[in-house]
């Protein structure tokens, strides 16, 4: 069982950044594959992007890449999201997933592939 807790959301004009954090429980934090995905009103919750237990591997969604950066602290039980040059169009809840990898080096780009999920963080980009 993990516990997901995201933070670092906020309001922020177009061009910013803004850092998220997503803080996991348990001690094999290195044996999840770890992603974010995100949610506007009347939308579908969408991947962004995520990154391999070991952090070797990772991947984004195209609206993200280039701008969007996914990393993980293993002895901090921590993923993080930097997210550069942002556009209102990014304006969502964003919500941290874990699923459990037999391979450190896999990494999930579905929604369906994730069993443990936070409670998200909003992030409101004004244009």
């Amino acid at each position: 069982q993990v516990q997901l807790v995201e933070s670092g959301g906020g309001l922020v004009q177009a061009g910013g950044s803004l850092r998220l954090s997503c803080a996991a429980s348990g001690r094999t934090f290195s044996s999840y594959a770890m992603g974010w995905f995100r949610q506007a009103p009347g939308k579908e919750r969408e991947f962004v992007a995520a990154i391999s237990g070991s952090g070797a591997g990772s991947s984004y969604a195209d609206s993200v890449k280039g701008r969007f950066t996914i990393s993980r602290d293993n002895a901090k039980n921590t993923v993080y999201l930097q997210m550069n040059s942002l556009k209102p169009e990014d304006t969502a809840v964003y919500y941290c997933a874990a699923e459990r990898s037999s391979s450190s080096f896999t990494y999930y780009n579905r929604r369906s592939d994730y069993d443990y999920w936070g409670q998200g963080t909003q992030v409101t980009v004004s244009s």
